[in-house]
């Protein structure tokens, strides 16, 4: 079989070693520094808090921030599972199993040599490899895009205090709106401090149950400052946005105004006679990292 590629374009092919290395660098930097994004989120947070606890709070996590950069230590202890979000473009040549195991060999690499705290374990014998990886982990989501000749590798650490707070339902048309707003309110009060706030509320509305609960992911993990592409699930994004904010949950659950940085949505078409939504929640360390394969190298980044 010729692979098919534009007319006179050269594919841009990647190698296992590069995202082996990439994988490995990834990991290490999502658990050191914190986006850009995130860190002005902190701010716009402790300029509009009112609660002199909270913004004690605020004050030791932006400290905390600071640290972590200058000593070039970790975030926090729990690295995590790690998930990766491979997004591959036009014109790129990359071997499908080739590029899963290089991924899985650069997470091992990574928590052994940098090293890194293992936090997966087999579900029944809570065994620890301390290689960070186990059966069907790394977790590796695979989207296309139509952006020429490039791969994007995103690496996400999600802390068990954050994915704890994960929560399906599956509604029916009737219920409308009204119920997909009360609860995602309800399982934010649910989560409350648990979660260690101030958080990112990622809320999927529509699909299939698994869908579903994996947009609900990808709204808990998207950059501050981003919207939903879906002009309805905007809407939606900014009337929970302001609601959560009400709740006076607070950083750590200890009070004040600062419960989210936002609320993001991502919704998908569904059945006609039912209506998924879920919630999963990213906690104040809100890590990613993400690597850039180009003709013109690799860029690294958020």
């Amino acid at each position: 079989m010729t692979l098919m590629t534009k007319p006179g374009v050269e594919p841009l092919r990647i190698e296992p070693e590069a995202i082996e290395e990439a994988a490995k660098l990834l990991y290490i930097r999502a658990c050191k520094i914190l986006p850009n994004d995130i860190k002005a989120g902190f701010a716009r947070l402790d300029g509009s808090e009112t609660d002199a606890t909270a913004k004690t709070i605020l004050a030791t996590m932006i400290e905390n921030i600071g640290v972590a950069e200058r000593l070039d230590n970790l975030l926090c202890q729990d690295t995590g599972i790690p998930i990766f979000n491979v997004l591959i473009g036009r014109n790129v040549q990359v071997d499908g199993w080739a590029l899963k195991d290089a991924i899985a060999k650069g997470t091992a690499r990574a928590t052994r040599e940098h090293p890194l705290r293992s936090s997966v374990v087999h579900p029944i014998t809570r065994k620890n490899e301390h290689t960070s990886c186990g059966e069907r982990v790394p977790v590796i989501n695979i989207d296309f895009t139509d952006a020429e000749r490039e791969l994007r590798l995103e690496m996400i650490p999600k802390g068990s205090g954050s994915e704890n707070g994960s929560f399906l339902q599956m509604l029916i048309p009737a219920d409308g709106v009204a119920a997909v707003k009360r609860f995602v309110i309800d399982r934010v009060i649910q989560a409350g401090g648990k979660v260690c706030p101030p958080t990112i509320v990622g809320v999927g509305v529509g699909g299939t149950s698994d869908l579903c609960m994996h947009l609900a992911k990808v709204a808990a993990t998207r950059p501050l400052g981003s919207r939903c592409t879906d002009a309805e699930g905007a809407k939606l994004e900014e009337a929970l946005s302001e609601a959560v904010n009400t709740l006076g949950i607070g950083p750590q659950g200890l009070g004040g105004d600062s419960t989210a940085f936002a609320v993001h949505v991502e919704t998908a078409a569904t059945h006609i006679t039912m209506n998924p939504v879920a919630v999963n929640i990213q906690c104040h360390s809100a890590r990613r990292a993400s690597a850039t394969f180009t003709p013109a190298g690799i860029a690294i980044g958020f």
